[in-house]
């Protein structure tokens, strides 16, 4: 199965307090995205176009005019990277296949969407059976992919990926081991669905004498699988080795400080570790898709504002990230 390949420009629109005044409070807006053709390959976008980029002083064209400027072409980022240029991207924001249950490089949309109910995954391991092959498959997909985020990354840029809390020990050293600098965990919290499940069912089915079903019974208490609610979901935040001090890669890449100045994500507050945001009702086609105000809060905080920002999803999914992007 392809990795969808996505990159999405930003473009952002600021608002800035005038002298003595707050600034009005934003009002997310969501759009669909394009969702990815289930089965085919993911989707490129860049822009604006390579050799078109205009001056950060200029003014952005708007309508069809800015759309001439945008590149789409159908990519599998194991061998799409590549051929981007170096440093041309400012921000990494991605979310991986998660390797549980086949969800890994085996990906097959059509197979999933026919075991999901109520947004629930079904055939799952019973109770969640630990797996270790599955880290080290992750870790063996994900090493090359972000070996090739170093390459094509600002110095000083920030990379920031999706994980299964369980694999996140996996994703994080994946993307270490390729050269970056980890910076921080992030947790994305939400109101997921309990799936853990008492031990009763099993019991009856041993057709055990009533006296002994009875009692094993009440020595379990009701007690469950070892699956809390699930509430949040990892992100590794991680950024590519500066060159000199924050302020020369500044200078010369627009690259390596955070603007903390405007959160899209309670406004009012500085920006946390903790973000919270409710999952998205619509998933227009995946099964996974992350809220465009999640990812618009994550762009605007790590990316430069101006014409020459550049957002990369790898794994394009339902192109929310692109979404994100666009918005901002």
């Amino acid at each position: 199965m392809p990795c969808p390949l996505s990159i999405r420009p930003t473009r952002r629109k600021r608002l800035r307090a005038s002298r003595g005044a707050a600034a009005p409070a934003r009002k997310p807006r969501e759009r669909q995205p394009t969702a990815t053709p289930s089965g085919g390959p993911g989707s490129l976008l860049f822009f604006p176009r390579p050799g078109t980029a205009r001056s950060a002083n200029r003014p952005r064209r708007a309508g069809r005019a800015a759309a001439e400027h945008r590149w789409v072409t159908a990519a599998d980022c194991r061998t799409a990277l590549p051929g981007l240029s170096e440093h041309s991207v400012s921000v990494i924001l991605t979310d991986p296949p998660y390797f549980t249950d086949r969800m890994g490089a085996e990906w097959n949309h059509r197979d999933l969407r026919a075991r999901v109910k109520d947004g629930v995954i079904g055939g799952l391991p019973v109770g969640m059976k630990f797996d270790r092959q599955q880290g080290r498959d992750l870790y063996d997909f994900l090493l090359p992919v972000a070996e090739q985020w170093m390459r094509v990354l600002r110095p000083g840029g920030f990379a920031l990926c999706f994980s299964h809390p369980r694999l996140t020990h996996r994703t994080t050293a994946a993307i270490e081991d390729a050269g970056f600098e980890i910076r921080d965990l992030l947790a994305w919290k939400h109101e997921g669905q309990p799936k853990a499940f008492t031990q009763d069912h099993f019991v009856r089915r041993r057709n055990l004498p009533a006296r002994d079903e009875t009692r094993i019974l009440r020595a379990l208490g009701g007690r469950k699988t070892p699956q809390l609610k699930p509430q949040m979901e990892m992100i590794v935040l991680a950024q590519a080795p500066r060159e000199g001090t924050f302020v020369d890669n500044w200078m010369t890449h627009r690259a390596g400080l955070i603007d903390v100045s405007s959160p899209f994500l309670e406004p009012d507050r500085f920006p946390g570790t903790l973000l919270s945001c409710p999952k998205p009702k619509e998933r227009f086609g995946h099964l996974t898709a992350k809220p465009v105000a999640l990812l618009r809060h994550l762009i605007r905080i790590f990316t430069a504002p101006g014409s020459d920002a550049v957002v990369l999803d790898p794994f394009a999914g339902s192109g929310s990230t692109g979404v994100a992007a666009r918005l901002e």
